[in-house]
C-alpha cells in the first residue's frame, strides 16, 4: 500500500500520479504498487514537485509494517528505538538547524537533477547503500564531519565504495587523532571541502535506502552539513543496524558498534575509519537479519 500527499504541486505531476494511483482527495494518492514503481513515482515526484511538499507512506516489513518519506517538508522521519516516527517541527529546532527547503535554491535544484540522474542508472543494480561518516566531536551543531564513507551492495556483494577525507574548519583534538588515526596533515593534503565531498557523497547515495549503525548520528552530522551548504536535507530511507540488534540480540552488555561486532567475532581492518566501519556493518546487518530469518 502507498499513500501520497502533495501540497502546492503542479497539475502536471498530479495527473502523472493518477495514471498510477487513485485520488481519493485533492492531492491525495493511494494504491498498490510495486517497490520498483514505488521509488520511480518517488524519483517523478522530486523531479517535477518545485517549491510544492510531498510526503509518501509505504508498507515495508518492519515492527510497523510502513515506512515514510518526505520532501521539501519540516516534519522529519526518524527512527526511535526501532519505530519509525515522524518528528513535528518546532519555531526553536527550525531556527536553531537553519532548515532550508528543499528545491528553493538553483544549487539545491541542480543538485537534485543530478541525484535523479545517478538514481536512474542505479536503482535497479543496487539494494543499498551501508554509510558511516567519522567527526571531530559528538555534536552535530558544534562539531564536524571529517571523513565519509559508503559502499553499494547488489545482492550482498559490494558493487562500488565511496571515500572522502573533509578538511574542517578547526584543528582536530589529539583525543580525535588517537580515536580515528586521521590527522591534520591528512586532512590538509588530501581532505576536500565540506561542499565537494557532501556533493559528491548525495550523488552517490542518490534515493538508495541507506543502512547505518546508529543512524541518528550519522543523518544529524549529514543534516547539518547539508544546511551549510544549502543542499537538500539527506532524508533517505535507512535501516538502522543498532535498532536492528536491540531486537534481535539479547545477551550482549551494550549495543555500541565494537561490542556487536566482537560478539559475532567480525573482524575489522581500521576501527573507526569510514570504509573499514562501512564493511564491518554490511557483515553485521546480514548476520542479523540471518538471526531474523532462523527465529521466524
Amino acid at each position: 500500500m502507498v499513500v501520497i500527499t502533495l501540497t502546492s504541486c503542479p497539475p502536471a505531476l498530479r495527473g502523472d500520479l493518477s495514471k498510477w494511483l487513485q485520488e481519493i482527495n485533492p492531492c491525495v494518492y493511494v494504491g498498490q504498487v510495486s517497490s520498483r514503481v514505488r521509488e520511480e513515482l518517488w524519483s517523478r515526484i522530486i523531479a517535477h514537485t518545485g517549491s510544492g511538499r510531498a510526503t509518501m507512506v509505504f508498507s515495508v516489513n518492519n515492527e510497523q509494517h510502513m515506512d515514510f518519506l518526505v520532501h521539501n517538508t519540516s516534519w522529519e522521519p526518524i527512527d526511535f528505538d526501532g519505530l519509525k516516527l515522524m518528528l513535528r517541527p518546532s519555531p526553536a529546532r527550525l531556527q536553531a538547524t537553519s532548515t532550508p527547503r528543499t528545491g528553493f535554491s538553483k544549487a539545491a535544484k541542480s543538485l537534485t537533477a543530478r541525484k535523479m540522474t545517478t538514481h536512474k542508472a542505479s536503482t535497479r543494480a543496487v539494494d543499498f547503500v551501508v554509510v558511516d561518516v567519522e567527526t571531530s566531536g559528538l555534536d552535530a551543531n558544534t562539531c564536524e564531519i571529517i571523513e565519509i564513507g559508503a559502499i553499494k551492495t547488489c545482492q550482498g556483494v559490494i558493487a562500488e565504495s565511496f571515500n572522502v577525507l573533509v578538511k574542517p574548519r578547526e584543528a582536530l583534538r589529539p583525543e580525535i587523532i588517537a580515536l580515528t588515526g586521521i590527522t591534520q596533515d591528512m586532512l590538509s593534503q588530501d581532505g576536500k571541502t565540506l561542499k565537494e565531498a557532501l556533493s559528491g557523497f548525495l550523488q552517490f547515495v542518490g534515493l538508495m535506502p541507506v543502512v547505518s549503525h546508529n543512524a541518528r548520528f550519522d543523518f544529524a552530522f549529514l543534516r547539518s552539513a547539508c544546511a551549510q551548504c544549502g543542499f537538500p536535507l539527506f532524508s533517505n530511507r535507512c535501516i538502522d543496524t543498532l535498532a536492528l540488534a536491540r531486537r534481535t540480540v539479547k545477551e550482549v552488555e551494550n549495543y555500541k558498534l565494537q561490542t556487536l561486532l566482537a560478539h559475532f567475532g567480525i573482524q575489522v581492518t581500521e576501527a573507526h575509519r569510514s570504509i573499514s566501519d562501512c564493511k564491518a556493518v554490511l557483515t553485521l546487518y546480514h548476520k542479523l537479519n540471518e538471526i531474523q530469518r532462523t527465529e521466524k
